[in-house]
């Protein structure tokens, strides 16, 4: 089976890995992913995009690798998009028009119940089959759209949980995988760092050569450097973390943290006005939506100083947390590889 794939996110990939684990040899990859999973057709460093401004410069590339992708679908079997809505799903509606018996999957679908909810319809009517990864996302959809929860794909990776809150005199740190998120962060870390007396762990993605680490995090003389965010935060007594994935990972694994966050004040004004959610983590915003409440504190925008952190860190009640994390992985019930693996190899599954 020849399986076209527009994974084009870092976080995307991780989740491929697992799903083509679960597919076997019998599908075969083509399109855009990480090169450690195949022939990518563009190099995904190419496709990163960071904010609204960023987006509107590379237009042009994107419209000649929606185009390229387009004629690849001519020959397979089957489509897979990974999220990455503003690429996706544009590539979706091109292809359907193009082959309109085609079938399309996607996977990590867009948010449009945080904001275009016009996207819905959509949505039902362009793809063949929604791969819903938040319990709540099918409720938004109606009761005939091809959708279904299909589990959480944290829950196939996150190997680690931490079973109590016992002392490490360890906090970790993670300031984002993003140039800019970094940037912004990590001068607020370093003033931070010295209001706490226990061993600082900082979390560097693994691909960044040492002169990429002194440009984009200067001086972390007083951190210790790990590429292991899984086992560090399990490890840890608490977390400060930039908004992402790395949230609900940390809720996953029942860390105590605080989610940090800056954007450039353009792309927040924007965003501000488009998505009209009361939070901006994942944890909080499933959580939220089940039980009422927020899981995690958010500091963000101005809000972000050391004292705010170190305020905030020395008031939370990490019991009253990691109860909550325990009932959050419950909501989440399962990961997902298996289910989307079984809806590839036959959608009526």
């Amino acid at each position: 089976m020849k399986v076209l794939v527009s994974a084009l996110e870092h976080s995307a990939n991780i989740h491929l890995k697992y799903l083509v684990k679960e597919l076997g040899e019998e599908v075969i990859l083509s399109g855009i992913f990480d090169n450690a999973l195949g022939d990518s057709i563009v190099d995904l460093r190419s496709t990163s995009v960071m904010g609204f401004v960023d987006a509107l410069t590379k237009l042009p590339f994107f419209f000649r690798l929606k185009d390229q992708m387009v004629e690849l679908a001519h020959d397979a079997d089957k489509v897979l998009l990974i999220d990455s809505s503003g690429f996706n799903l544009p590539l979706a509606k091109a292809i359907r028009k193009r082959y309109p018996a085609k079938e399309i999957i996607y996977y990590i679908l867009p948010q449009a119940w945080a904001w275009k909810k016009k996207r819905i319809p959509i949505l039902e009517k362009t793809i063949t089959k929604l791969c819903s990864i938040l319990p709540f996302e099918p409720s938004y959809y109606s009761p005939k759209a091809p959708i279904e929860y299909v589990g959480h794909p944290l829950l196939d990776e996150i190997t680690i949980r931490k079973t109590d809150l016992a002392h490490s005199g360890k906090i970790t740190f993670m300031p984002g995988s993003r140039p800019g998120e970094i940037k912004r962060l990590m001068p607020v870390f370093r003033e931070l760092r010295p209001m706490l007396s226990s061993r600082a762990l900082i979390v560097i993605p693994p691909h960044f050569s040492d002169e990429e680490i002194q440009e984009l995090y200067g001086d972390i003389s007083t951190f210790e450097i790990t590429h292991e965010a899984h086992q560090s935060l399990a490890d840890s007594d608490f977390a400060f973390i930039c908004s992402g994935t790395a949230t609900l990972e940390a809720s996953l694994i029942g860390i105590p943290f605080i989610l940090a966050y800056i954007a450039k004040p353009l792309d927040y004004a924007i965003a501000s006005r488009l998505v009209k959610l009361d939070y901006l983590g994942l944890g909080n915003i499933l959580f939220s939506q089940a039980y009422g409440k927020s899981l995690h504190p958010e500091l963000i925008q101005k809000e972000v100083t050391a004292q705010n952190l170190y305020n905030t860190y020395q008031q939370m009640d990490t019991i009253a947390f990691f109860n909550d994390a325990a009932r959050l992985r419950d909501l989440l019930k399962h990961g997902s590889s298996v289910r989307v693996s079984q809806i590839i190899k036959d959608t009526n599954a």
